[in-house]
């Protein structure tokens, strides 16, 4: 009777691959954490970024001053200053983003100035001068050292995302 060749794993095999996956994960895990972290800050970062951007493309298009109020958690709504010139949206309200979309409470929000909450546009998108208004937003987890924060700056008509703790030869700079 001839011998049939076994194949596949054998059970030492198996653990010996198991316990090598198992030492790659644990090397992996800080890394990857850091990295869910950075996301939630540019995921932020992104969408205050979109609502300005928001705001002023309305304000360009609806020809009327366009009102971007930035909320808790990064939430956001962006509307017309005078509902009328905004007839097709319930009271001038043309977006908002709530704070359970996308965002967490670990995200740390600082504002420059800091009673600053809302920034608005005139009808050529650029930033009007009433005092108080944004010009910068910046994102941020604190509980974390090494995190990558980021920062809006709004000047004009100008709106810009940048990374404050990037080397001044880095284009990413602010």
């Amino acid at each position: 009777m001839p011998k049939l060749k076994q194949t596949g794993f054998s059970l030492v095999e198996m653990m010996i691959a198991v316990a090598i996956i198992g030492i790659l994960a644990t090397f992996a895990m800080p890394g990857y954490q850091a990295w869910i972290q950075n996301t939630k800050i540019r995921t932020a970062a992104e969408s205050i970024q979109n609502g300005i951007q928001r705001a002023r493309s309305e304000a360009l298009m609806r020809n009327t001053n366009v009102i971007f109020t930035l909320g808790a958690n990064s939430a956001w709504t962006v509307e017309c200053v005078a509902a009328a010139a905004c007839a097709d949206r319930p009271a001038g309200l043309i977006e908002e983003r709530l704070s359970g979309e996308g965002s967490t409470s670990e995200i740390d929000i600082t504002t420059i100035p800091a009673a600053g909450d809302s920034i608005t546009f005139n009808n050529l998108g650029i930033k009007t001068s009433a005092a108080g208004q944004l010009t910068q937003v910046d994102v941020d987890i604190a509980s974390i050292d090494d995190s990558r924060d980021l920062s809006i700056r709004i000047s004009g008509g100008s709106v810009r995302m940048c990374d404050p703790n990037a080397g001044t030869s880095d284009p990413r700079h602010c």
